[in-house]
């Protein structure tokens, strides 16, 4: 016989070479929790859902916002603000060389994203934290772009936003990073005092000075199911205690049980829930 039947029906056999997939890259996911095998563009539909479990994968901040704004209202405010080495800081690299990998890695200019546009029809300010841009790390140029964004939603009476997901502060700018605590928290009492409405929703992680700022600082508190928030990491608390901490720490399912936040909202349900929370608070501000 002059074919290999045999190396037909496995062509691979005998071979050091793997078989070639005709499955495209990309096509496929992995959920992290139930380890099911997603579709990818199910998944995309879904806003990075798990449509098995419901476990919220990572999403990126511009297609979270553009995806919770209504179709077509969104635009981007305060882009040209940069972060800008003050201190000429340098560990093992130069800051200047981390924040222009940075942007290459996230593909956005800053740890932070601002936008005006409609929800339900309704005019508002949002604002997300680029986890990808050091870690969503708050640095000048973050807080005074939060701060910028706060000030708009106050001169236009708009609500205003805030998907957090943050390390904290950034260590290269040192107190210059420390003092946006102050200046967010700052602006944010200006909204409550002049009755505009600010909703903060915690996403997976928030820690840190964004944490213990402006992310519990809204009249509603909102996270993601899943989300790990908190001040310092568990690890941290529990080689400082030396103690074991309970099952869930940190979880945001933890943070409503003791009442912390005040409600947990899958992200599919965000648009709808945050909505008819602002109608509420519009009504009771009259």
């Amino acid at each position: 016989m002059s074919d290999n039947w045999w190396s037909r029906i496995i062509p691979s056999f005998g071979s050091d070479k793997e078989p070639k997939s005709n499955i495209p890259e990309g096509v496929w996911e992995k959920c992290p929790k139930c380890e099911a095998v997603l579709y990818k563009p199910e998944l995309n539909k879904h806003l990075e859902v798990c449509y098995k479990c419901n476990h919220h994968l990572p999403i990126g901040a511009r297609e979270r916002v553009l995806a919770f704004l209504d179709q077509g209202s969104a635009t981007e405010i305060f882009e040209e603000m940069a972060s800008q080495d003050a201190l000429k800081f340098k560990d093992s690299k130069r800051y200047k060389d981390r924040l222009t990998a940075a942007e290459k890695q996230a593909g956005e200019k800053e740890a932070l994203l601002s936008f005006e546009g409609k929800l339900e029809g309704q005019s508002v300010v949002c604002v997300a934290f680029v986890f990808e841009f050091m870690g969503g790390s708050m640095a000048s140029v973050v807080g005074s772009k939060f701060t910028a964004a706060a000030e708009k939603a106050l001169a236009e009476k708009k609500p205003l936003i805030c998907f957090s997901a943050s390390g904290g502060a950034r260590m290269q700018e040192a107190l210059f990073s420390l003092m946006q605590m102050a200046k967010t928290s700052a602006v944010l009492e200006k909204m409550k005092q002049l009755g505009v409405p600010y909703v903060s929703v915690m996403t997976n992680p928030t820690y840190g000075g964004v944490t213990a700022s402006l992310a519990m600082l809204g009249d509603i508190n909102l996270a993601e199911p899943g989300a790990m928030i908190g001040f310092a990491g568990p690890r941290v608390i529990e080689q400082t205690v030396r103690q074991t901490l309970p099952e869930g720490f940190q979880t945001s399912e933890f943070l409503l049980e003791h009442g912390m936040i005040d409600r947990i909202v899958s992200r599919e349900d965000m648009r709808q829930e945050i909505s008819t929370m602002l109608g509420v608070l519009a009504d009771h501000l009259k």
